[in-house]
């Protein structure tokens, strides 16, 4: 494990204790836009996990959620984060959020760590090393149809105000597959997707700190990312849309069918 992972790791587990005992005690909370609020919580966690990184690699560059993009240092080295993906279900008391840390280096994730305090699920992936939850080896599913598949989406805060709500494609996904879920936390519908527990998830409106850490474990458990048609996508994109491979085209061919 490399010192980028450990560090990253550390940090995680120190938000999520931050998220754990603050559970019931979230403080004041406010909004950035219509219906995306904002924690103490998340404030807390996140200036935990810069300290933290910071103490072993001082001249890194940030892209937080909440701190925003600071390139200071004019670093090749960038950790994106998200100290607390899922603020509105942690808002209500719902048990579905997590924290969600990546590093890039040279335009290129390498390192992704995601910690879901609720079920102390722990998962790491570096470039080129795999993909585990709980220091045991993850896999994406098997299913090789969509009939078959447990699906995943969300709807980012903005899709209120916007003719692309995702409505369509959730309505056509619901009469080709066994169900869609919406827990409500892109980075948990990533790695859920990469350890087999879904076979796909599509979304659009996300952030780069929402996939940077969930989509590398993505790929490096095997599974397959793209846009809605299919072409390469980049955590920097509007849309993403990963499976477990094997399903891949044929929610291509559903996404098709709404508004692209």
């Amino acid at each position: 494990m490399s010192q980028e992972v450990k560090v990253a790791v550390e940090a995680a587990l120190k938000a999520g204790k931050i998220l754990s005992e603050r559970a019931d005690d979230i403080g004041k909370i406010s909004f950035k836009e219509f219906h995306d609020p904002v924690t103490e919580v998340d404030h807390l966690a996140e200036q935990a996990i810069i300290s933290t990184i910071k103490n072993t690699f001082p001249d890194h560059d940030f892209l937080a959620e909440e701190s925003g993009d600071t390139q200071g240092n004019n670093s090749t080295s960038k950790w994106i984060i998200d100290p607390l993906d899922g603020t509105l279900n942690y808002s209500h008391g719902y048990p579905c959020y997590c924290v969600s840390i990546a590093l890039e280096q040279e335009g290129e994730v390498k390192v992704g760590v995601i910690y879901n305090p609720c079920l102390d699920e722990l998962f790491v992936a570096e470039k080129g090393q795999g993909a585990i939850l709980n220091g045991k080896p993850i896999r994406v599913s098997t299913i090789p149809t969509l009939k078959k598949s447990l699906l995943v989406t969300g709807f980012a805060p903005r899709v209120v105000k916007s003719e692309k709500d995702n409505l369509d494609h959730f309505c056509n996904f619901m009469k080709a597959c066994q169900a869609v879920r919406r827990p409500g936390s892109a980075a948990m519908d990533l790695v859920y997707t990469a350890m087999g527990r879904f076979e796909g998830f599509w979304e659009r409106g996300l952030h780069p700190w929402d996939v940077a850490a969930g989509l590398l474990i993505l790929l490096e458990a095997g599974g397959k990312a793209s846009k809605f048609d299919g072409s390469p996508t980049h955590i920097y994109d509007q849309e993403i849309l990963v499976s477990n491979g094997l399903v891949h085209q044929q929610m291509v061919d559903v996404l098709q069918k709404g508004q692209i």
